[in-house]
């Protein structure tokens, strides 16, 4: 009896890491694919991830924009600032479950610090705030 009850012990024990390492390498796979889309400079492959509306800041806007207001002033904002380049420099996740990530975007002779927050919204994780801030 005790043999069964390590046994059930010790699937559970597995079972739990490997559901663990399953959310933490797709929450890996969105923050990169959304930096991927950020390095190209695809306003509608970022707005994929957009939630129906969010916090959004830019140099020219700054405010609650629906999904679709959010993808034009970031097309906006690409156009006007073409990638140079871009990289993840720190994310993370909070207690509640929500993800982020920063990084710096250049564009030219500019330089700016970049963060997102993803919170899960129907077992998907959708941007609910979205910053350009110059450096």
């Amino acid at each position: 009896m005790k043999k069964i009850s390590i046994i059930i012990f010790l699937a559970a024990v597995i079972t739990t890491l490997i559901s663990a390492s399953l959310v933490l390498n797709n929450s890996d796979d969105i923050i990169t694919n959304i930096g991927n889309a950020i390095k190209s400079g695809n306003a509608t492959n970022v707005s994929k991830y957009f939630n129906s509306t969010l916090d959004m800041s830019t140099p020219n806007n700054d405010g609650s924009f629906s999904k679709t207001q959010a993808e034009l002033i970031l097309k906006d904002f690409f156009k006007k600032n073409p990638p140079t380049s871009f990289a993840i420099n720190h994310k993370g996740s909070s207690t509640d479950g929500s993800l982020y990530a920063i990084g710096t975007y250049v564009s030219g002779t500019s330089s700016f610090r970049t963060y997102f927050l993803l919170k899960k919204v129907n077992n998907n994780y959708l941007i609910h705030k979205f910053e350009f801030e110059l450096q």
